[in-house]
């Protein structure tokens, strides 16, 4: 007996056009975000059912473990980009799974072609990285809130307060 459950998939980086045109030729629509996803949280789940509710498929484009060093710091990430990609696969509002190593993930983007664009509202439209790309060829862009009281910053905080 199977749970009926499925999970996404990890797709590598050459695999996301196809992939893509597939899910296109089926008619079905894409929404793309992107994050570091280090210690997963409610806060990212919450995120995510908000990213992949205005379209049939949600793709996550998750920043490579040289990226999360750059961007956050020494001693990030805490988890390795390929746990991070299963772990984020796993949650049920999740397609696929793509990992990028650029500064951005426009390149994610343009393989992609998303028709929804999602970020955190805490982003202005016009600073969302792709956006204006989406939006030529049709797609629109979603900001989604911020969880409160959440973020892999403040669990890293308390961790290291109880040592």
């Amino acid at each position: 007996m199977t749970s009926g459950y499925k999970t996404g998939i990890v797709l590598a980086r050459n695999d996301l056009a196809a992939w893509a045109e597939r899910v296109h030729a089926a008619g079905r629509t894409i929404a793309f975000t992107n994050g570091c996803f280090d210690l997963i949280h409610r806060g990212h789940l919450e995120s995510l059912k908000q990213a992949a509710a205005p379209a049939d498929e949600l793709v996550v484009a998750l920043n490579s473990d040289l990226s999360v060093t750059a961007l956050k710091g020494q001693g990030r990430p805490i988890l390795p980009e390929n746990d991070r990609a299963a772990l984020i696969a796993a949650l049920r509002p999740v397609s696929a799974v793509t990992i990028f190593g650029e500064p951005t993930p426009l390149e994610c983007i343009l393989q992609i072609r998303p028709d929804v664009l999602v970020k955190g509202s805490e982003y202005k439209e016009e600073d969302i990285v792709g956006a204006r790309e989406v939006k030529s060829w049709g797609g629109h862009i979603v900001r989604v809130p911020m969880v409160e009281g959440w973020s892999t910053s403040q669990i890293i905080a308390a961790i290291q307060n109880l040592s």
